[in-house]
């Protein structure tokens, strides 16, 4: 896991906001990219930041799980 709490709850409003502006048809179909941010946040990994060695989960968070 490399998204921490806040991260993650950000992720998840942000995709959830994004496909079901595009189910409404209030955006476009690209609004469906939404659905990156959505599962980065529901499986707290994101593979750009293991690219890019960024952690935003402190330590002692995943050593726990």
């Amino acid at each position: 896991m490399n998204v921490g709490r806040l991260d993650q709850i950000i992720r998840i409003v942000v995709g959830l906001v994004l496909v079901i502006a595009t189910i409404t048809d209030l955006i476009g179909v690209w609004g469906y990219i939404g659905i990156i941010p959505l599962l980065t946040g529901l499986l707290r990994w994101c593979p750009l930041y293991s690219l890019l060695g960024i952690q935003t989960c402190p330590l002692h968070e995943s050593a726990r799980k």
